[in-house]
């Protein structure tokens, strides 16, 4: 795991500490997630990639963001509740916090530095956004809601998807296919 990703602390929803580090020699898709968002429902398709490929050495972590929209308005146990009833979630997810801005925290300042542009319809994303009279941010910042990094089992970042591209894209798959494999 690079150094730089596997010390950086984290929390839990439960409290408990932890770190990248943590989950060294494992495929990491690291997703900010909302409760109250259009793309929500991708937590069903998140816990089925995460069900699924686990025993290869596989994680999904997700980590709560109120940045856009005021959509993930919860405390940590609210969270936890709201994932729990309505998606099952059971990979790990990780107290609330900033994804983007000035006040972005640690590690996803290291993420969007790591890995400034993502794959996928970005620039669709936007325009939509617009559409709504929503200012979007642009790159390196995380653009919406359940955008995914890809984490090698060396700690590299190894890919970046926009928000839209869902658990079950052919390209998210593909690349973490090559990543198991690696």
């Amino acid at each position: 795991m690079a150094d730089s990703l596997a010390t950086i602390p984290l929390t839990r929803l439960d409290g408990a500490a932890d770190s990248l580090g943590g989950h060294a020699g494992k495929v990491l898709l690291v997703v900010n997630v909302a409760s109250r968002c259009g793309l929500t429902p991708q937590y069903e398709g998140l816990e089925a990639l995460y069900r699924r490929l686990r025993d290869r050495g596989f994680e999904v972590l997700g980590f709560p963001a109120n940045d856009f929209g005021a959509q993930e308005p919860g405390s940590d146990a609210e969270i936890a509740g709201f994932c729990s009833a309505n998606y099952g979630v059971s990979f790990p997810m990780f107290t609330k916090a900033d994804v983007t801005g000035p006040g972005k925290q640690p590690l996803y300042a290291a993420l969007t530095a790591a890995r400034p542009q993502k794959e996928g319809d970005a620039a669709g994303w936007r325009e939509k956004l617009r559409g709504y009279g929503m200012t979007p941010t642009e790159d390196p910042e995380v653009l919406w809601n359940f955008e995914k990094f890809l984490i090698a089992r060396d700690g590299r970042v190894a890919a970046r998807f926009a928000p839209a591209v869902s658990p079950d894209d052919p390209a998210l798959l593909a690349a973490i296919e090559a990543e198991l494999a690696a």
